[in-house]
């Protein structure tokens, strides 16, 4: 268990634990913890501090509403600061904002590591009434064609200079791109590996 390795000693029974949201892994605050608020962050699946200021043990979000919720905690490879990743209910700062950092919240890219996972589901399990199934069982053609007719409206839209259309088509372009290259049995990471080697 986490707790059992985890060094108190350095700072008198506490550990600094940085907070990050697990959405689009921003830091959203620092604070400290002992044996028993990281035993009740545990319990209650709600982030809980040690208040060096009022010497007792305190839930973020029980005053604001504002809690963060547990999702997994990281050690360093000291034991003696801890990494948690939490989905906050709202603005984490005291301010009202985002970050205690100023840090400005950001939309998540792991989304798209999500919705390539789904389309690689939906080509194995076919469930019915699904457009996705529809172009799988539609054979790699018809997919292609897609792809081709998505990136011509793309084109188009950019033409047009028409930016809420261009955002509606590139969105339609990469879904039909991730059901070719899930047809393709080619993964998202290979794409990604290759951008990086490229990007040297």
């Amino acid at each position: 268990m986490l707790l059992d390795k985890l060094d108190f000693d350095k700072l008198n029974g506490l550990i600094p634990a940085i907070v990050v949201d697990i959405a689009n892994g921003q830091v959203l605050m620092l604070g400290f913890m002992n044996k028993a608020a990281l035993e009740k962050t545990y319990e209650s699946n709600l982030i809980t501090f040690f208040s060096r200021t009022r010497n007792t043990l305190w839930t973020k979000g029980v005053t604001s509403g504002n809690y963060l919720r547990l999702v997994d905690i990281k050690t360093d490879c000291d034991n003696d600061a801890l990494l948690v990743y939490a989905k906050p209910d709202g603005t984490t700062c005291h301010t009202g904002n985002y970050s205690c950092f100023g840090i400005p919240q950001t939309e998540s890219l792991s989304f798209l590591n999500e919705l390539f996972d789904l389309i690689k589901n939906r080509k194995k399990t076919l469930p019915e009434k699904s457009y996705t199934t529809e172009l799988f069982k539609s054979g790699s053609d018809r997919i292609i064609q897609k792809v081709g007719e998505e990136s011509i409206e793309t084109l188009i839209a950019a033409k047009n200079h028409e930016k809420n259309e261009l955002v509606n088509e590139v969105s339609d372009l990469i879904y039909h791109l991730f059901v070719m290259l899930a047809d393709q049995n080619i993964e998202l990471g290979d794409i990604v590996a290759n951008l990086k080697k490229r990007a040297k």
